[in-house]
């Protein structure tokens, strides 16, 4: 963690290059917003996180409930919303001066990433994008709990099993976001006429707020409805895991801890 997290800011400056292609002054502005931002949360949010981990090191040794799973989602998306609103000034400086070359190389940046998404998750063999979907989960779940034994990798199958998950409605919502942004782009940087930058920043805080929550009322209620079901089926998991694996789950947790606190003392 300590590794990827000090890496981030040039790994975010370079993915953010390769989908705008920033020209000689965007790019050094966008490289010292990148660094600002990884201050601020180092400094401001990862000792939250901290203390976050070494709440939930007490609860994963207790049973749960469905209530208090989707309650840990409730307080992780505050923390997008904080992590989001310290984006929106400079991503709307930038916004401004993007040109109709840069829009065109994010819609191609778009569709190669969309082809490579399809690929994981729209395969047209069903059994084999079931078997993909259920090896993810029951991988970030091990990385949790450690090895779940048979019986336990069988709740997790028949619960994705049963799940509302439609990665064809994802899809479509993540189109539909792409097109929101190139809009949005679009319209803060029409030819001949400055937008004022406090228009700006509404059009890039409203964008944000759009992908975490979605404005379309169908995939609104989808997304609830997929959010009710994975608390329900990840309660029971947790509440048929062993004294053993609930450990494994608090040392792990500990190590994230461990990791945060130390992130955030460094300059």
């Amino acid at each position: 963690m300590q590794l990827a997290y000090n890496q981030a800011p040039q790994w975010v400056a370079w993915r953010l290059g390769g989908y705008v292609d920033l020209d000689d002054d965007q790019g050094p502005r966008a490289r010292e917003a990148i660094d600002a931002w990884f201050r601020w949360h180092r400094s401001t949010q990862l000792p939250d996180y901290a203390a976050q981990l070494a709440r939930l090191q007490s609860q994963v040794m207790a049973p749960t409930t469905p209530a208090a799973v989707c309650q840990w989602e409730t307080e992780l998306l505050q923390r997008a919303d904080a992590a989001l609103a310290q984006v929106v000034a400079p991503a709307a400086a930038i916004a401004v001066t993007l040109t109709p070359v840069q829009w065109q190389q994010i819609e191609r940046r778009y569709e190669k990433s969309n082809e490579d998404w399809r690929k994981d998750f729209l395969q047209p063999d069903l059994r084999v994008r079931r078997e993909a979907h259920l090896e993810r989960n029951l991988e970030r779940l091990e990385r949790l709990y450690g090895r779940l034994d048979a019986a336990q990798q069988a709740r997790v199958a028949a619960a994705l099993a049963a799940s509302p998950f439609d990665p064809q409605a994802w899809q479509q919502e993540r189109l539909a976001r792409q097109q929101d942004t190139l809009q949005t782009l679009r319209s803060l940087a029409p030819e001949g006429r400055a937008v004022p930058a406090a228009t700006a920043q509404a059009a890039v805080r409203g964008l944000l707020d759009r992908w975490v929550r979605s404005p379309r009322p169908a995939y609104a209620a989808y997304q609830r409805k997929l959010n009710d079901h994975n608390c329900h089926w990840i309660a029971e998991l947790h509440n048929s895991t062993t004294p053993a694996q609930r450990q494994h789950a608090r040392e792990r947790l500990r190590g994230w801890e461990a990791d945060a606190l130390a992130l955030s003392r460094r300059p």
